[in-house]
């Protein structure tokens, strides 16, 4: 599925504050490593069914066993063992009897216990990756799982590991026994280890998905495969609020633009943001903040959402505006479905010119039967002109007020809004006492 950078930003999938990024919200992985291999599942969601279904299972196979997931694997873990490879260290003798082991350790004392240390964490890795062929031996594993633990079965099946395998957490090596597994590991097993640890790394990131389904109770959608695009929602919010009030969606061929209307800060943007953030965390084979979600594939999302000027290249609001937007109707002019999401057009420019413009931007989208549309506006003048269109849905968010309180019930309804509260918003803030105040 397709998503570029704007759509990121403007979804918080990723953020430089991490309270406003969904993927550190969602990270629960233990390993540096593991957050790479999170980090590109969330650079690349799946463009076929197939794949988000097959994540789906693995994720809740994981969850079932999550209570039982093997913790003894950390950062600190995975860096030692590099190192351990890393630090050029004197050659370990080919035997390991008492004598050769004894002069080593005399001689070499610095890398002797650089060696003893590093054993613990590679024995931790290994047993480790026991204790996961263990936790998933069951003929209902998904075959992606299945094919990543075979791979750990051939790859320990040796003497020596299972040796380690069979010992108890911590337990120390002794003189012999830290010269013969240090050898037979730095010398005989360094390429098997690094693909161990790699496959550590994509479990890592499993684990910290299926851990994130559980928290925040995250619920499987349901994958249609059809051609027409769909997506219909109950109990969707944004998951990054602290107490979301939840929303229900649903748009179909028939009936797949939304034009959004209400006050500022009723809630209009975060809407936008929850059904992007959803279809996405959906394409990823991640569990969406919903009650109940069915959907068919995207080809991609694309969003308008934060728009900004450019001082250096001499661009204004709006010119950024109109170029967001001739982006979007020339990647979505491909019979391919998409998701589009517009905050506010036209913000940029005077209020007849504004109501132009979206008019002649609404009429050019709405042609487009194979994508869906949210767009939200303060121009609720024009909804009028666009009551002749069977396939655009007027929804709002409602906004009581006296002269003195604002309340938002966030609740989206049907129709169009006409509240206009900036004046009265500067009132109850005080600016303009303050302003007839100044002398």
């Amino acid at each position: 599925m397709q998503i570029d950078s704007f759509t990121y930003y403007d979804l918080s999938i990723f953020h430089p504050e991490e309270s406003f990024s969904v993927f550190h919200r969602l990270n629960f992985t233990r390993t540096s490593s593991g957050k790479d291999r999170l980090m590109a599942c969330f650079r690349e969601p799946y463009s076929d069914a197939g794949r988000i279904r097959q994540t789906q299972q693995i994720l809740k196979a994981i969850q079932e066993k999550i209570d039982h997931w093997p913790s003894s694997i950390t950062n600190g873990t995975l860096l030692v063992i590099e190192k351990f490879y890393d630090y050029a260290l004197d050659p370990l003798p080919r035997s390991a009897d008492l004598a050769s082991s004894f002069v080593y350790r005399l001689l070499h004392g610095p890398d002797f216990s650089l060696v003893r240390y590093s054993l613990q964490h590679v024995s931790d890795l290994i047993r480790t990756m026991y204790l996961l062929t263990d936790l998933f031996r069951h003929p209902d594993t998904p075959p992606a799982m299945q094919k990543l633990l075979h791979r750990i079965t051939q790859l320990i099946n040796r003497p020596e590991t299972q040796w380690i395998a069979q010992q108890p957490p911590n337990t120390p090596f002794n003189l012999t026994d830290t010269i013969r597994f240090g050898q037979f590991f730095h010398e005989q097993f360094r390429a098997q280890l690094f693909e161990l640890m790699d496959i550590y790394a994509q479990f890592d990131a499993w684990y910290s998905m299926a851990m994130a389904n559980k928290i925040y109770e995250l619920t499987l959608p349901d994958i249609i495969e059809q051609p027409e695009p769909l997506l219909e929602a109950s109990g969707m919010y944004h998951l990054l609020l602290p107490q979301p009030v939840p929303y229900d969606v649903k748009l179909n061929k028939d009936s797949n633009f939304i034009f959004l209307t209400g006050a500022n800060m009723a809630g209009k943007s975060t809407f936008i943001k929850s059904t992007g953030l959803a279809v996405f965390l959906a394409h990823i084979g991640m569990g969406v903040p919903a009650q109940k979600m069915r959907m068919s594939l995207f080809d991609g999302i694309l969003s308008n959402i934060t728009v900004t000027d450019n001082i250096v290249k001499g661009e204004s609001f709006f010119f950024n505006e109109v170029q967001r937007i001739k982006n979007t109707v020339l990647r979505i002019n491909d019979g391919k479905k998409w998701l589009v999401l517009i905050d506010e057009l036209f913000k940029g420019t005077n209020i007849q010119d504004a109501m132009k413009c979206s008019l002649t931007v609404i009429r050019g989208l709405i042609r487009i039967h194979q994508s869906l549309f949210i767009l939200s506006t303060h121009l609720y003048e024009i909804g009028e002109e666009l009551n002749a269109y069977p396939n655009i849905s007027f929804k709002y968010f409602e906004t009581s007020f006296t002269e003195q309180e604002l309340t938002f019930s966030y609740q989206l309804k049907d129709g169009i809004s006409q509240d206009r509260l900036g004046y009265l918003i500067l009132q109850r803030e005080g600016v303009v006492r303050l302003l007839e105040s100044l002398k």
